[in-house]
């Protein structure tokens, strides 16, 4: 079934220095401006931060041959080099990102360029080779790792290639359960474009809301319903991708021995190799059914012990997650209940979709009250999955209010869970009592697998002074204790330029030997994405 569907040119833009859509902005419950005192002591407020208007940075530093040469590939209406547009392509969503975001002076990409299909992203590559020109794919604009710095690497500029036109579902093959999307589809739209047909393909992480297919594959993304539908490079079967060397259409059949997979190459490979243009994904029915319990837990220790359990013996929940004592106290403090959030305790939240679901509840239910824990009924799983996605727009409040905010992510095996949590949280601490700041640390765990887990968390710091600087030593002071502490430098967050220092130590130098390696005969010139995943390579060569 061959589908003709509308481009993303028009969708609203994000909020140029902050998250989402500004008209969602939200200001802090009352009750978190009561906590708070309580928990970091009294935080100044920050200056207030420019206007989009009033941000100054260096002019381009492209030629007009340079914008002509560009425009006959994409279009003369589609190379921007206005500061405004330059500025929404000027990095990703990070609190670092944000706080960039609130100086007079910023760094930007040289120009935004937005092809139509595959031929003129191919053809913006062969331009920007030729031209000594590093290129930025540009999804959503949502990476928390630094993978969207407009770094110039070797050459003398640098491009955005935003690829919100090249969007739609291609085909749906309804028989087989398969899909092929355009990589600049947003989670919503392609949602909206398979739920037409009667299809789901089920990834919602937070960024679901802008977000896009292709950046859930750079980014081997994984959706807050992983555990019943997989991460999302579990979902993908095939791949369409332009390199400054060749194309590759990959995924022939849902089961190969032609050699290593090619497809998996390219999952998290966040841009550094070419720019993904198309993914096959397998889908499934829209689920009819869907059922929400919220458990409570003694401590976060025994609440991890269940959700082993329920992993292990495939009960079968769509999501479980698990949040420790202080994350769930924050959690009901937001909607008001004050002396439940005082009291001690883990919370659990489940949610259940499409055949069987009762069942799967059901079984779910009886390994969860085996293990120690009570039921508290639909309310708060419910609360969680209206408020799921606007996480973000409280992070923005709090950096308003001078509250530095961030978040990170590892995972490691259920043996090791215990020692991986108190080894991260003892390191923020640590560095935050350096920095002379209170800190708060909240845990969940949001991905769960038989052999182990995910580790988020979320930190509210007292920073008075410097806040990058400051959380630049205590992020690389966590990324030490992840690694001696059996975890992985990133479960869903990806490599970017932040992790990239780290990577050597968790695969490996034969590892870093085969990226590079990789990189250099896809991307000779080293324009693709410079620093991102493979830090101080020197690959690629000034034009």
């Amino acid at each position: 079934m061959e589908q003709a569907n509308g481009r993303g040119a028009d969708r609203p833009e994000m909020r140029w220095n902050g998250w989402g859509d500004p008209d969602r902005a939200k200001d802090l419950p009352l009750a978190v401006r009561g906590l708070l005192p309580l928990l970091l002591g009294r935080v100044p407020r920050p200056p207030r931060a420019p206007a989009l208007d009033d941000v100054r940075v260096r002019p381009s530093r492209l030629t007009a041959d340079d914008r002509d040469a560009l425009a006959a590939v994409v279009g003369p209406d589609a190379v921007d080099v206005t500061t405004s547009v330059r500025l929404r392509h000027a990095g990703g969503r990070s609190t670092p990102d944000l706080l960039r975001r609130r100086h007079p002076e910023q760094d930007a990409p040289d120009a935004v360029a937005f092809p139509a299909d595959h031929d003129a992203v191919r053809a913006c590559l062969a331009l920007a080779g030729e031209r000594g020109i590093a290129v930025i794919p540009f999804g959503g604009g949502t990476s928390v790792v630094g993978a969207l710095d407009p770094e110039t690497g070797r050459h003398r500029a640098v491009v955005s290639l935003d690829l919100r036109r090249l969007s739609g579902l291609l085909h749906l093959d309804p028989l087989s359960g398969q899909a092929t999307l355009a990589a600049g589809t947003t989670g919503p739209e392609a949602e909206a474009l398979l739920g037409a047909q009667g299809f789901e393909l089920g990834h919602f992480p937070q960024s679901f809301r802008y977000a896009t297919i292709g950046g859930f594959a750079a980014a081997r993304s994984s959706g807050q319903n992983s555990a019943g539908n997989g991460r999302f490079d579990a979902m993908v079967t095939g791949i369409r991708v332009a390199t400054p060397t060749g194309d590759l259409d990959l995924g022939r059949a849902p089961g190969s021995a032609a050699g290593p997979d090619l497809v998996r190459l390219f999952l998290g490979s966040e841009g550094i190799f070419g720019v993904i243009t198309e993914v096959r994904v397998r889908v499934h029915p829209v689920p009819t059914d869907r059922i929400f319990e919220s458990w409570t837990f003694p401590d976060f220790d025994r609440g991890a012990d269940a959700l082993r359990r329920v992993v292990q013996q495939g009960a079968g929940p769509t999501v479980i997650r698990l949040s420790d004592e202080a994350e769930t106290a924050v959690s009901l403090a937001q909607v008001g209940r004050i002396g439940k959030a005082l009291a001690k305790g883990a919370g659990v939240v489940t949610v259940f979709e499409g055949e069987d679901a009762a069942g799967r509840r059901d079984r779910t239910a009886a390994i969860l009250a085996a293990a120690g824990g009570r039921s508290a009924g639909t309310g708060d799983a419910e609360d969680w999955a209206a408020g799921r996605f606007d996480g973000p727009y409280l992070r923005d409040a709090l950096l308003d209010a001078g509250v530095f905010c961030e978040t990170l992510e590892t995972a490691t095996t259920w043996s090791n869970l215990r020692t991986l949590k108190e080894a991260v949280e003892a390191a923020l601490r640590d560095g935050f009592d350096a920095a002379d700041a209170r800190s708060y640390i909240m845990c969940h765990v949001s991905h769960v697998y038989p052999t182990g887990a995910s580790l988020y968390f979320t930190v509210l710091a007292g920073l008075r002074r410097d806040p990058l600087g400051a959380w630049a030593l205590v992020k690389g002071k966590v990324n030490d204790a992840i690694l001696a502490n059996g975890g992985t430098i990133s479960h869903h967050h990806a490599v970017g330029r932040d992790h990239a220092p780290w990577l050597a130590e968790e695969i490996g130098d034969t590892g870093m030997r085969i990226l590079t390696a990789v990189k250099r005969e896809l991307d000779p010139r080293g324009i693709m994405n410079p620093g991102a995943v493979l830090a101080d390579v020197p690959i690629g060569t000034t034009v």
